[in-house]
């Protein structure tokens, strides 16, 4: 069985390198916001160009504190509204209504399955206080362009990094490094892994920050003394020594990564798939490789009797979920068709040439 992601194989790259951080943190005998958490944070404001980086537990307390800091600081309020692509993984979702604000959900570009900036000023009302566009499956999105709408109509522009850990434009500005502020998951079948549940915020905006940071803590900046009714979502000390260990191989793994998606790209020739869009080979870091079929049950069946494990990304649209009943009425036809169509194909900085070679020969013979 060729897996679809191989965390084992991941991981072991890394092995001694991993257990000497773990050592490092147990032998320290301080295991909550220390030395190994400012370290992870300075490298990844390095790795980014972000002023300011604040570890969390996950990728959606990220989002969630952004728009609660928001909220705190004055700039945001309940029954705002925050743009948002229509196909996205849930959690961006989430983020906004755990805030009490709602989410307004834009139809994607097709052909790149992210946020399609021309649909976003027709979508904004007197409630607007943000876009929140996600770097789906590991590319970027245009945001030149969304940048420019938000600062013509003074909106917040908050990223969604969960997929997109090193991906740059052509001017060399890196993925949580564009808006106001974004947010990042390190959870382990992300290109940066934790070993656990992990996340991240990068802003350069101080005020920002210093909620945040108050805000993760129970709300509190001075211990025993909250002022606001905060949250726990620390990064603890041994996933930021983890985190910091594999930071260092990260764009290496990456090229490997589209190495792999290049020769899928360039050697699947099934008339029946519809490959991604790359405008530029450094904005997409394949978080997934994501292809296109009319019959997705048909191919995900063929794969998997051939010995492929593939992946859905994601069988059911946000407002087709039971949790948001609200919008079940929506039509939003190009993100029901992506859904509907949809499955992820094995790639990974650990597939061998073999593999990659078995996978495009049977996706062609199907």
């Amino acid at each position: 069985m060729i897996k679809f992601l191989d965390l084992y194989k991941i991981n072991q790259l890394h092995k001694k390198d991993l257990q000497d951080a773990f050592e490092r943190v147990l032998e320290s005998g301080w295991y909550i916001m220390g030395s190994e958490l400012r370290n992870f944070e300075e490298k990844f404001c390095q790795y980014t160009g972000a002023k300011y980086t604040i570890g969390v537990a996950n990728g959606l307390d990220a989002l969630v504190l952004i728009i609660r800091a928001y909220k705190e600081m004055g700039i945001f309020k309940d029954g705002d509204e925050i743009i948002v692509p229509s196909n996205t993984y849930i959690a961006s979702i989430l983020a906004i209504s755990a805030n009490n604000l709602n989410p307004i959900l834009v139809e994607p570009i097709l052909e790149t399955y992210n946020l399609d900036y021309r649909l976003i000023e027709s979508r904004i009302t007197e409630k607007t206080v943000a876009i929140l566009p996600v770097h789906l499956y590991g590319q970027l999105c245009d945001m030149d362009k969304i940048c420019e709408i938000g600062v013509k109509y003074g909106l917040k522009v908050i990223e969604d990094c969960a997929q997109s850990h090193g991906a740059k434009s052509p001017k060399g500005c890196s993925a949580g490094n564009f808006g106001d502020a974004a947010g990042f998951s390190f959870y382990p079948g992300k290109n940066l892994g934790a070993l656990g549940d992990a996340g991240a915020i990068t802003t350069n905006d101080a005020n920002l920050a210093e909620t945040i940071s108050a805000l993760l803590n129970y709300g509190s900046r001075v211990k025993y003394e909250n002022i606001y009714k905060g949250v726990n979502s620390r990064l603890d000390e041994l996933q930021a020594s983890l985190l910091s260990v594999k930071l260092a191989s990260l764009d290496n793994e990456t090229e490997l990564r589209r190495k792999v998606a290049n020769r899928y790209l360039e050697e699947i020739n099934n008339q029946k798939i519809i490959l991604p869009i790359v405008d530029f080979q450094e904005s997409h870091v394949w978080h997934l490789f994501v292809i296109r079929t009319e019959n997705r049950t048909d191919l995900q069946q063929y794969l998997t009797n051939a010995g492929i494990q593939t992946v859905i990304h994601y069988p059911i649209p946000p407002h087709k979920q039971k949790a948001y009943e609200e919008l079940n009425d929506l039509s939003l036809p190009i993100s029901e068709k992506i859904h509907q169509e949809v499955i992820s194909l094995p790639i990974s900085q650990v597939m061998s040439d073999q593999e990659v070679s078995r996978v495009i020969e049977v996706v062609n013979n199907y």
